[in-house]
């Protein structure tokens, strides 16, 4: 009703402009004042235009595959492109990267979150539904590649032919190979003036075994052959597997996200059965029962159907309100069926990188830990765990995957929440610390419980307190008294760098500046050479990628892989002001960095502490030896300004002053403002 009525009026306004021979919605197009009723009346019209009977596409005609390659080598470009070929969107829509929806992604011309589009393809004279999923570059945003293959059975593994493989891609087809996908090799942006594809068909033999004859070329940019990657797609891919549609409704769960009016929406990959609207399902991980109130298939908008079935892709609404309840990789299956196989178990992600997240003002916390809980479904690599502070209060020490992630989630909750947080620096996962023998009925307290880390005391009493041998620590404040812990470790990282042999000399001098030890090398062709370090994560974590990027003048491209523990000389940083530890300054560093890190907290501090009536002694500790120290100079008034006499009562005048000051000292307490905390902690 309202529809009619809007477009009603819209004629009216616009009929004095327009002609009665043009169409009606054409004038409400052309009508600059209409913008609004413009995207409704272009969205119902997808919808109906677009509407499509699933249950003609038997299994034999389906095919599910991911977009992987390095980042900023054209994976929404090609998707662009697949969706205008195959008709899902108008080749004269003037919106780029149609996948790519988040603000963050068009601001930065990355893509983060994995999307997921069915698309329609007629292959000698026979249609297929394809399901295509346009996944991240980054390393930090793998786990989004992870999840999205287990509900494909190929990939297309797009490769620049102006900067060839990259380390991202080597890591990509690995994660596709061992998942047994099929891969179908694509050479993209041979258009350009710089593209060699001789020499990176060549790379792609030598590194992938790929055969010259078996890459497409393509430009997505302008279209150049990209059909034949659809044509390639229906005959390389093959249909989904062990799929029965006569079996009760089972499927996976591998992405959602919330919205505000019907809750969580849940992208899910259907096994077998077939699933309908009003139709009651259960989750194997929470064991909770809910109803279809809505589903359908993205193209790449929501397209509500009325059925999905075996083999295909599609979103369902089924009155989900928390991010706990729908977990990736869960199993939805028909309520009450029993014994029901998971259909796939996911690695869980492991946090690298660590951070406190704390609300700017203390009465935000309820809508802060609302907007976490939000995004946390939508981005469920980051781990969440309440976190309290004496000079930031309340709030949460966040999980990432690197560093790239932590600055893209914190914008999210920005842009898409208007949270305004502090944001500490970020720390990486400690250490392990050695006990003699384990203790299997003691208390473990929260803050040490962690399935990933672990710390190693000694003693019997310490082990009773602790409840275990092993213990991990990602927060220096819950570092335990290094006089009972016998032994640190810290976590490692296999890092894969390929870069021209020219930067070779600066980056190995960078690798082992950060205590990299050197694994492998080889060369990838003529120019080009991949190396192989390992490095502790604490070491590349924050600066590393920047610094690569700085020596190699852009040309080198890095990535690694989780690489277990080793023994290593820790040590826990103290900052003290006038001789009073501030737990909230201090960080676990290796022993080599102790006196550097220690003398950049100093000065950062002396420039942001706000000068008091006495001398404020700013120092950095490791064992009680202080390794740096900066002075906040007092704030001294003259007290002989205006006297004249003699210089024996001059004296007596400043002793007495010294006097004061240092009795003040010795009692007064340095409240330091919570600006100081901002300005020191935020990155």
């Amino acid at each position: 009703m309202w529809k009619s009525r809007l477009i009603r009026h819209a004629l009216k306004v616009c009929s004095r402009n327009y002609t009665k021979d043009v169409p009606w919605k054409k004038r409400l197009l052309l009508l600059p004042t209409t913008s609004c009723l413009h995207g409704h009346l272009q969205h119902y019209s997808n919808k109906s235009n677009s509407e499509i009977d699933l249950t003609l596409f038997p299994i034999e005609r389906i095919r599910n595959f991911s977009i992987i390659a390095h980042i900023d080598h054209g994976k929404s470009t090609l998707a662009d492109r697949l969706l205008e070929l195959t008709g899902t969107i108008g080749k004269d829509s003037h919106e780029a990267q149609m996948l790519d929806r988040l603000q963050v992604e068009r601001e930065r011309g990355i893509t983060v979150k994995a999307q997921t589009a069915t698309l329609v393809y007629n292959y000698q004279g026979i249609d297929y539904l394809l399901n295509l999923i346009d996944t991240p570059g980054h390393v930090d945003f793998s786990f989004e590649v992870s999840r999205s293959l287990a509900a494909c059975q190929g990939v297309i593994l797009l490769v620049d032919a102006n900067q060839g493989v990259q380390a991202q891609t080597v890591a990509n087809f690995f994660l596709a190979f061992s998942k047994n996908l099929t891969i179908v090799p694509v050479m993209n942006k041979i258009d350009l003036k710089n593209a060699d594809p001789e020499s990176v068909g060549i790379q792609m033999k030598n590194i992938f075994e790929f055969e010259p004859k078996d890459i497409l070329r393509i430009s997505a940019k302008t279209g150049l052959n990209v059909d034949s990657v659809l044509q390639s797609i229906v005959e390389r891919i093959p249909p989904p597997k062990n799929c029965d549609i006569a079996k009760p409704f089972r499927a996976l769960l591998f992405d959602s996200w919330y919205d505000r009016y019907r809750g969580v929406i849940a992208v899910i990959a259907v096994i077998d059965g077939v699933i309908r609207s009003g139709d009651s399902i259960s989750a194997k991980h929470t064991g909770k029962s809910y109803e279809i109130k809505d589903l359908g298939i993205l193209r790449p908008n929501e397209v509500s159907l009325p059925c999905i079935q075996a083999g295909q892709v599609g979103y369902v609404v089924c009155n989900m309100r928390s991010s706990t309840e729908a977990k990736v990789g869960d199993t939805l299956f028909k309520k009450g069926l029993v014994n029901v196989e998971e259909v796939a178990s996911f690695r869980q992600s492991k946090p690298m990188v660590f951070a406190g997240v704390y609300p700017m003002d203390q009465s935000e916390t309820p809508a802060l830990r609302s907007a976490l809980e939000k995004l946390t479904l939508n981005d469920s690599s980051v781990t969440v765990a309440k976190e309290s502070s004496a000079a930031l209060g309340q709030g949460w020490r966040l999980g990432f995957l690197g560093l790239l992630h932590m600055e893209v989630f914190n914008q999210r909750l920005e842009q898409e929440y208007g949270a305004e947080v502090i944001v500490t620096v970020p720390s990486v996962i400690s250490i392990l610390l050695k006990i003699s023998w384990y203790l299997t009925n003691g208390y473990l307290p929260n803050k040490y419980r962690s399935p990933t880390k672990v710390i190693q005391l000694h003693g019997e009493k310490n082990i009773k307190k602790y409840g275990a041998r092993e213990i991990v620590v990602n927060n220096p404040a819950f570092f335990p008294d290094p006089s009972i812990i016998e032994q640190y470790f810290e976590p490692m990282v296999l890092g894969t760098i390929i870069t021209p042999d020219i930067y070779m000399g600066p980056i190995m001098s960078l690798a082992l500046d950060r205590r990299g030890v050197q694994v492998d090398s080889k060369n990838v062709d003529s120019s080009r050479v991949m190396m192989q370090f390992k490095f502790p994560l604490n070491e590349i974590a924050v600066d590393f990628y920047d610094a690569l990027k700085s020596l190699s003048s852009g040309y080198a491209s890095f990535d690694y892989e989780e690489d277990g523990f080793e023994a290593s000389d820790i040590v826990k940083l103290h900052i003290m002001l006038n001789g009073e530890v501030v737990e909230e300054l201090s960080t676990v560093v290796h022993v080599s960095k102790a006196r550097k890190y220690g003398k950049e907290i100093c000065l950062r501090l002396q420039e942001t502490i706000p000068r008091q009536m006495f001398q404020v002694a700013i120092q950095a500790t490791v064992g009680g030896k202080v390794v740096a120290r900066e002075n906040v100079a007092a704030l001294r008034k003259d007290v002989t300004a205006n006297y004249g006499g003699d210089i024996s009562r001059r004296m007596k005048l400043l002793k007495r002053q010294a006097e004061g000051k240092k009795r003040m000292k010795s009692i007064a307490n340095i409240e330091l403002p919570r600006d100081t905390f901002i300005k020191v902690l935020k990155r």
